[in-house]
């Protein structure tokens, strides 16, 4: 912070705890017979004004100049008898305080000037402490003092000497995004910007076909989103909708991909697990959605909340951060509409109060935990920092109202970071990203009718004449809905309810800008040639509408086939192309993520991704969101690795980063590069990490083949 901001910020919190105990002065003068402000004779209410400004501005001075001394001078005393004296003192300090008011209009009795000494010293903490809701400096001393309190109740006070590993995840901040936000004299995000190119490298690496957080933090923590095709999808066998960010749903996703891996999580030795999807195996958790469906004393997703709030300190200061950022959001929101500015979604109803507990109180809580396991001295850590990404659906990836955000999540990095100097052992911080976001107009601002529409009227089936709004299926929600203990949405908030299981009709979902069709009443995946049987034009009015980049079916004869514009083919399984190839504007790799979702157990009948602009990155989402994630297509797909120079590359020079299961081995290579056992030991973890199965008889257990497999 600039000298000259930070002394008119204290210059401002001297002046307001001076008003305040002059106000108290004035009131307690009205209220208490034996103590007065005025002369004899009486005198106007500026002049009782004046004397009361000054009888305060004189306590505050002896209580900064002589109150040390006398504490110091007092140290002897034993605790109790010095509580009893702090009264008296206080009560002597104003009785001297009076005295120096010019003309012997301040008088009070002495066991009155004890009861408003009392009465001033409480205004002016109260005052203080209020002022100190935004202040960075007063918040990080007091979460520091929290967390060593339980920290040393916890752990002994000399950590191991081995690095444990914070991985921070910045929610939908894109890799380009970041590049600009730490660029020039003054960056946007400046500790971000000291750490790049000095302390740490920054990479790129690209997203799955589903670039959203289920299932690249699913692959990141737990090393598998095999068989996760979307943010939401229906699954023909069990006739059920899963969304990724439900308590319900976020649990069986785990529970599927450590029985595909056999492996517990990046996080099942000492770690802790916090504001994430998933676990990762940590035995400390805190806002976790796979164990925010549980009840009982097991159920610690809620605790971060408690242990946070338990200090009032941390609960002013939040709810006053949390009414701010309502009004906020309402200002802004006002602003967008009376400035006209183009594309914009509704943004009224619960959604200020849902951005608040997104931007507030989860980045408050999730930051305090993380303090906590620092000083305790944990050795792998995982955050997820969803603030941008909840804005950003609403206001638009690179929009100023989304850059404000950006730079409240750097001090909560720069918050972070210091902490890491007061703890037990020392810490790497790798920063990571599991999207980017694309912007662009919604597909029902730009053409009219939803993704839902458009199928109806493909199939033959009545369209509505006006077409419905299908709400923004955003992380945050959920969250906040499982932090108030809320039930599940069961509906997905009007998506699911365009056909029930066994329907005839289509079922209709969305995942930013990918779609997903399913056909109820039909067992396993439809064909191509079913489908042209049933309705014969659903397939080219999908193909041939101008806000459809492609579309994939399985055909009976060809295997996979991408469908796009003008009769355009390609032939997933022997690569033939027929016309312009409609993956081309979607940039390398695509085909192999088309690919790997096609053979997904339960990917859609049709899976629909929007148009994309080559040139600008603007996609089309299906859901209300102006910045989204779900397909492929513009930034969404390339998120970033912001890690230590101590550690070793992600990849070899030139070869990218693909797929969030590439990433996960990386990070545990991270983890597996400091001294001593980082990880359990295990075939499927040893062979994760050094490609290789354990000699047969090699137990995890055994001290002496753990140092022989290292």
């Amino acid at each position: 912070m600039p000298r000259w901001k930070a002394l008119s910020g204290a210059l401002f919190r001297v002046l307001a705890v001076w008003f305040v105990s002059s106000l108290t002065l004035l009131v307690l003068a009205g209220l208490l017979p034996d103590f007065r402000l005025q002369s004899a004779g009486g005198d106007s209410l500026t002049r009782t004004a004046l004397t009361a400004a000054l009888g305060a501005g004189a306590f505050g001075l002896l209580s900064a100049l002589v109150w040390p001394l006398l504490v110091r001078a007092l140290l002897l005393v034993p605790a109790l008898v010095l509580g009893l004296l702090v009264f008296f003192l206080n009560g002597s300090l104003l009785l001297l305080a009076l005295d120096l008011i010019p003309e012997g209009r301040g008088q009070a009795a002495p066991e009155t000037a004890v009861i408003v000494a009392a009465a001033m010293s409480a205004a002016s903490s109260a005052t203080s402490a209020f002022l100190a809701v935004r202040n960075d400096e007063a918040y990080h001393r007091r979460l520091v003092r929290l967390a060593g309190r339980r920290g040393r109740r916890a752990r002994p006070a000399a950590g191991p000497a081995t690095p444990g590993t914070l991985f921070l995840q910045l929610d939908g901040v894109g890799h380009d995004l970041l590049c600009e936000a730490v660029r020039g004299e003054r960056p946007l995000m400046p500790t971000v910007a000291r750490w790049t190119g000095a302390s740490h490298r920054l990479t790129p690496w690209r997203t799955d076909w589903s670039s959203q957080t289920g299932a690249s933090q699913l692959a990141l923590l737990h090393g598998s989103n095999e068989d996760l095709p979307a943010f939401r999808w229906y699954e023909k066998d069990t006739r059920t909708v899963i969304v990724s960010n439900r308590p319900s749903s976020a649990a069986a996703l785990q529970r599927r991909a450590i029985a595909r891996t056999g492996d517990g999580g990046l996080l099942a030795y000492d770690g802790a697990s916090r504001g994430n999807l998933f676990s990762g195996g940590a035995d400390q958790v805190a806002l976790v959605m796979s164990v925010a469906a549980r009840r009982g004393k097991h159920n610690r997703s809620r605790a971060g909340y408690f242990a946070y709030f338990s200090d009032p300190a941390n609960a002013t200061r939040t709810a006053v951060s949390f009414a701010a950022e309502v009004v906020r959001e309402i200002v802004q929101s006002l602003r967008t509409r009376f400035r006209r500015e183009l594309p914009r979604v509704k943004r009224g109803g619960l959604y200020p109060v849902v951005r608040a507990f997104a931007t507030v109180v989860e980045r408050d809580v999730v930051v305090a935990a993380v303090i906590g396991d620092l000083l305790a001295g944990r050795t792998a850590i995982y955050a997820d920092l969803v603030a941008y990404d909840e804005v950003a659906h609403h206001s638009g990836p690179a929009h100023r109202d989304a850059l404000q955000v950006l730079r409240s999540l750097d001090r909560a990095l720069a918050l972070i970071a210091r902490a890491a100097r007061h703890a037990p052992r020392p810490y790497r911080i790798v920063v990571l990203s599991d999207h980017g976001q694309s912007h662009g107009p919604t597909f029902l601002e730009r053409y009219g009718l939803s993704l839902g529409d458009l199928v109806r009227a493909g199939c033959g089936l009545p369209v509505p004449r006006r077409a419905g709004r299908t709400p923004s299926g955003a992380e945050a929600r959920a969250a906040a809905r499982a932090a108030l203990h809320r039930p599940e949405e069961t509906a997905g908030r009007g998506q699911e309810r365009t056909a029930g299981p066994g329907s005839s009709h289509p079922l209709v979902l969305a995942s930013g800008n990918l779609g997903l069709v399913s056909f109820p009443d039909v067992p396993g995946r439809i064909t191509r040639e079913e489908l042209d049987r049933r309705h014969p034009a659903l397939l080219s009015t999908l193909a041939n509408h101008p806000g459809i980049g492609f579309l994939l079916v399985r055909s009976a004869v060809h295997g996979p086939v991408v469908l796009g514009p003008a009769g355009a083919e390609h032939h997933l399984d022997t690569g033939r192309v027929i016309g312009a190839d409609p993956l081309a504007p979607f940039g390398d790799g695509a085909a192999d993520a088309v690919r790997r979702t096609d053979r997904f157990p339960h990917v859609a009948d049709l899976m629909v991704n929007s148009a994309c602009d080559p040139a600008t990155g603007a996609v089309h989402a299906f859901e209300e969101q102006i910045g989204s994630h779900g397909g492929l297509g513009g930034a969404q797909g390339h998120p970033f690795l912001l890690w230590p120079v101590e550690l070793t590359p992600p990849a070899p020079d030139g070869e990218p980063l693909t797929g969030a299961e590439q990433v996960h081995r990386v990070l545990r290579r991270w983890l597996g590069e400091a001294e001593g056992p980082q990880l359990p030991l295990g075939p499927a973890a040893d062979e994760l990490r050094h490609g290789v199965r354990p000699p047969e008889g090699f137990s995890p257990q055994d001290p002496a083949a753990q140092d022989k497999s290292r």
